[in-house]
This record gives structure tokens, C-alpha cells and sequence, in this order.
């Protein structure tokens, strides 16, 4: 018995998938819930199960092709004797390219990036028409269907998402067609007369990627000498269009603050092989600054809001995200109502979605509505640094590694663990006195440290 894998819905608002990854082939024997293939969507990357035990008989979709969900992806025969059907053709690894030793008349060419043969796909029944030729679904006065990712896309570039034709669903405007509508807007806004060839970097699935992923420079200024071209993957995409999204529309000022968390430092030290015990639970730094951002947040809710257009969403809950930095990229799970949570209930949500990052195991509902973030480049070496906000938040804080300094204690020079932290913060929003007031609030509450870890 054949059984179909589809494309799932990993959220409400999530309508398409990237295949990343097959973890099998045909031909394979799987088990009913073993990983059968990895997906990146635009909110989480996670691994999906099989349906059905049995042989993996046909691979539809390629690695690298971004389809709508209820996509069916493969065959599995259930009874595990089918004969296995041929997986369409891999897409070619970029090769390592070197550029010959040219003549002078040719020194000035530009070298060009062989671009991703697109994966073959089955004709259809009929010619399709064009999203051009397609009447739009979404006449004025009717509601327009998209994702947020899309509504947000659209706001940013001004596009009215009325006059976009939309080839999801039932019309849905999707990611790929407000992009398509973007760029259209750009090309006809282009001068004539280009101050030189610029490269756009292309999603593995084939479709061009926003135009916040344009190349800034002309190509003949990068591709000199030995070389080799790598597509970014689909996390790579989101991250570069989340930051160069994040510093276009936040004009980003920083505040840096230096404190002494020797306390902290001791108390961990004595407590933490029986924080272990008791807990089963790995004790880090980590709770402890999520403890001092929310007293700041508390204490000054400016900082603990959104800007949405000429409005501030000043946000009642206190929703931290924390980035989590993978061999492949970064994420931000976020501790939902945190609040509300005790120091240990904080210490094992964070390992919980930590560990979860790392194995791909993170629902999409827990890398949204965060209303303030954390990175720490610190557990790297890093003595500070000045992170992008997070959008839809205000403010990022920085966590810098914890190293012995001799500083100035009254009047003497004593030996201290310090540490700086770095507040990155919009300011349409928060205003500089907000935000040293802020970060003296979370250096009071690190370094006057009083809570119960047990």
C-alpha cells in the first residue's frame, strides 16, 4: 500500500516549506516516526517524521525546493516490496573554480557564478497561466489572504497587497509572490544606467530571494583570484534578510555597562554540583541575566515593546528570546512568560529549547512573539559586541564573558569578576536615558543578587 508525505503545516500562518534534507533514499526501510527528511520554513527548521513504516519508494521533491504544504514529497510503500521509482535528478554541488591567467585585454571581464540547475518536475495536464495572466483573487474589498512574514514584506516595500495575484492556495498571497512583486517595483524604479553588474543570491529552491539580499558591490571587486561559491542555505537566507531588515528599518544606538557579578560567580561555583543533583539540571549564567532583564523590563516597559509604524505596542507579557547559536546557523526559542517563572523553572526552559535548537526539534510557536531578546557572545571569548535587534523587538542585550579584572573597590584595588553588557536598541522608541536607566536596573539586580536558586 502506497502511503503519501506531504508537506506539513509546521504553524497557522506557515503555507510553504524548504526540503534542506533527505535523511533517507529511496529504496531505504523506515520506521513509522523515524526522521525522514528536514524542512526550513520561515519561522523554525525541524526534522519530520514518516507516517508509515515500510520502504521509501519515491522522492517527489528535491533538496533545496521550497513547496506549498499538503505538497506531496514522497512515497512510502507500506508493505515495503513496491519497486523503487528513480529520485529526481540532485541538484550539482557548486564546484571549486578558478579563474585562468588572463590576458591583459581581458583583465577586466566579470567572472559569472554558473547558476543551480533547476530540478526537473513532472508536465502538468495544462499549460499554466502566469501569476500576470491569473486573475487576482484579491479584488479591492475582499481580504487578502498571506502569512504576516508576507503583510510584513509588503508594509516594508509599500506594496499594496491587493494588486498582487496570488498563486497559493485558495489565492493566498505567498512569500514568493510578494518577492516577485517587489522586485518588479524595483526593476521598473531602476535607473537606465546601472553603476555596475550586481549579483541577487537565489534561494536553493529556484525562486530569487528578497532584494535585501542583493550583492552591494559590483561582482569584479569579489571574484579575483582562486575561489569558491557556495549557496547560502535557507536558515543563511532568513538570518541575512532578518538583519539587513532589522538595521534599515531601526535606527540602532548601543549603551555599554560594566558589572561585577562576583556574587553571582560564587554562588554558582557552590552551588552548582548541587543544583545538578537536586535538579537534573545544568546551572549556567544564563537564568541569571534573564532574572536582571526582567526586573529592567519591569522597571522601565518602553524597552519591553514594538513599533508599528507611528504606534508603540507596549507588550504586558515578558517574552525573552535567547539566541542559540547552531553549526549552521542561529535561532532564537523564546521563554514564554518568563516572568512568571521561578529560577529553576527558567534554568530548564532554556536547556529544554537549547538542546531542542540543536536537534531540530523546536515548534514553530516557540521561536515567535518575543518581546525583548538575549545573545551571549560571551560563551565564544567575546568581551562584548553590539547585536542586531531582533525584530519585531526594541532592544537586544549583550552578554560579554565573565573574566577576572582588577578594578577599584573603596578605594583599593580588588581582583573581581566583571563583565560588560551591551544594550542595542531602536531608537524611534527608547531614548538614551531609558536605556542606561535600564541597564542600571540589571547591573543593581546582578551584583545585589538575593533570590533562592533551590
Amino acid at each position: 500500500m502506497a502511503v503519501d508525505v506531504i508537506m506539513p503545516q509546521m504553524g497557522e500562518s506557515i503555507f510553504e516549506g524548504t526540503i534542506t534534507k533527505w535523511l533517507k533514499k529511496p529504496g531505504d526501510k523506515v520506521e513509522r516516526d523515524e526522521p525522514l527528511f528536514e524542512i526550513s520554513t520561515d519561522k523554525v527548521d525541524a526534522e519530520i517524521p514518516s507516517p508509515s513504516a515500510g520502504v521509501l519508494k519515491e522522492i517527489k521533491v528535491n533538496e533545496g525546493q521550497t513547496v506549498a504544504i499538503q505538497t506531496i514529497v514522497a512515497v512510502i510503500d507500506a508493505d515495503g516490496a513496491g519497486a523503487v521509482a528513480a529520485v529526481p535528478a540532485p541538484m550539482p554541488a557548486p564546484a571549486k573554480i578558478e579563474t585562468p591567467k588572463a590576458a591583459p585585454a581581458a583583465a577586466a571581464s566579470v567572472p559569472s557564478v554558473v547558476p543551480k540547475a533547476a530540478p526537473p518536475v513532472p508536465p502538468p495536464a495544462a499549460a499554466a497561466p502566469t501569476p500576470s495572466q491569473m486573475p487576482s483573487p484579491n479584488a479591492p474589498g475582499s481580504k487578502v489572504r498571506s502569512s504576516p512574514l508576507v503583510r510584513r514584506i509588503a508594509r516594508e516595500h509599500n506594496v499594496d497587497l491587493e494588486q498582487v495575484a496570488g498563486t497559493g492556495a485558495g489565492g493566498r498571497v505567498s512569500k514568493r509572490d510578494i518577492q516577485a512583486a517587489v522586485e518588479g517595483a524595483g526593476a521598473q524604479a531602476a535607473p537606465s544606467a546601472a553603476p555596475g553588474p550586481r549579483a541577487s543570491v537565489a534561494p536553493a529552491g529556484g525562486a530569487s530571494a528578497s532584494a535585501v539580499l542583493e550583492t552591494a558591490v559590483p561582482r569584479e571587486k569579489m571574484y579575483f583570484g582562486h575561489y569558491e561559491v557556495k549557496p547560502m542555505s535557507v536558515m543563511r537566507q532568513r538570518i541575512a534578510e532578518h538583519m539587513v531588515l532589522s538595521k534599515r528599518v531601526s535606527p540602532h544606538v548601543y549603551s555599554v555597562e560594566e558589572a561585577d557579578v562576583s556574587g553571582i560567580v560564587a554562588l554558582r561555583s557552590r552551588m552548582k554540583e548541587k543544583f545538578e543533583q537536586e535538579t537534573a539540571t545544568k546551572l549556567s549564567y544564563m537564568p541569571f541575566f534573564i532574572r536582571a532583564a526582567v526586573e529592567g523590563l519591569h522597571a522601565f516597559p518602553t524597552v519591553n515593546a514594538s513599533a508599528d509604524g507611528a504606534s508603540v505596542v507596549l507588550h504586558k507579557e515578558c517574552n525573552i528570546g535567547v539566541a542559540v547559536a547552531l553549526d549552521w546557523g542561529l535561532i532564537v526559542p523564546v521563554i514564554k512568560n518568563a516572568d512568571e517563572k521561578n529560577f529553576l523553572g527558567l534554568a530548564r526552559t532554556i536547556n529544554d529549547l537549547a538542546e531542542r535548537a540543536r536537534a531540530k526539534k523546536l515548534k514553530p510557536e516557540e521561536v515567535t512573539e518575543s518581546t525583548f531578546s538575549i545573545t551571549n557572545p560571551g560563551v565564544f571569548g567575546g568581551l562584548f559586541g553590539l547585536p542586531v535587534i531582533n525584530q519585531p523587538n526594541v532592544a537586544i542585550l549583550g552578554l560579554g564573558a565573565i573574566e577576572k579584572r582588577p578594578v577599584v573597590v573603596d578605594d583599593a584595588i580588588a581582583i573581581r569578576s566583571m563583565v560588560y553588557l551591551t544594550l542595542s536598541y531602536d531608537h524611534r522608541v527608547v531614548d538614551g536615558a531609558v536605556a542606561h536607566q535600564f541597564m542600571a536596573k540589571v547591573k543593581h539586580t546582578l551584583e545585589n543578587w538575593t533570590e533562592s536558586i533551590l
